[in-house]
């Protein structure tokens, strides 16, 4: 049985697709808690509802963001994890941080990365003319929004997009793609080279590829 820790921010939809997907599919993990930095995150509720313990770790109640890192990473510590999901984690955790979870900690983008790294992705991608965009599932490294991609979705830009509806079609996506990363990841089955990852095939799991 593997230990699973999850990070919020907000509404916490990944969060939730995650703990929905490892219920239904009988995943072999311990969703041992949701933790936020804002301890009015909608998705503490969402959390609570589904059964899963939650704590918020409030930034503003620390001097600087060192400090706030290290309460934040003991915090999670104390439940042992396997692999550490950030999902919707609004805040830039430190190198010290980072490195004290490597290698189990993960995050989804709203983007194609290597492009559009940093916020507002969707409005980016239309100001500048692409013609896809989409969601990347990687490994978070020192490198801000630049680790080693575990998983992709791709969707078309329409003519007509605005940032919000681009948005909703990208979120459908991270919904899709970021449970199976998480699962791959607690079955020690994603194998980093550099920057590149494979994923090794499980008897019981797939994780899917990319679509427009």
């Amino acid at each position: 049985m593997k230990n699973l820790v999850l990070l919020i921010s907000g509404r916490g939809s990944n969060m939730q697709a995650i703990v929905e997907a490892a219920r239904s599919q009988r995943w072999e993990v311990d969703i041992r808690a949701v933790v936020s930095n804002r301890a009015d995150a909608a998705g503490l509720a969402v959390a609570r509802g589904l059964g899963v313990a939650t704590l918020a770790v409030e930034h503003g109640d620390f001097p600087n963001r060192d400090a706030f890192d290290t309460a934040l990473a003991d915090a999670i510590e104390a439940h042992a994890p396997d692999v550490v999901a950030l999902c919707g984690f609004m805040r830039v955790l430190g190198s010290a941080f980072v490195s004290r979870f490597a290698g189990r900690l993960v995050n989804v983008h709203p983007s194609l990365l290597p492009a559009f790294s940093g916020l507002q992705t969707h409005r980016r991608a239309i100001e500048a003319g692409v013609k896809w965009h989409g969601a990347t599932v990687h490994l978070v490294t020192t490198d801000l929004d630049h680790g080693p991609i575990v998983a992709q979705a791709v969707v078309p830009v329409r003519d007509d997009d605005t940032p919000e509806a681009l948005a909703a079609r990208v979120l459908e996506e991270e919904h899709r793609i970021y449970p199976p990363a998480v699962r791959a990841l607690l079955e020690g089955r994603v194998q980093v080279d550099g920057l590149r990852t494979r994923i090794l095939d499980s008897a019981r799991s797939q994780l899917p590829g990319g679509r427009p």
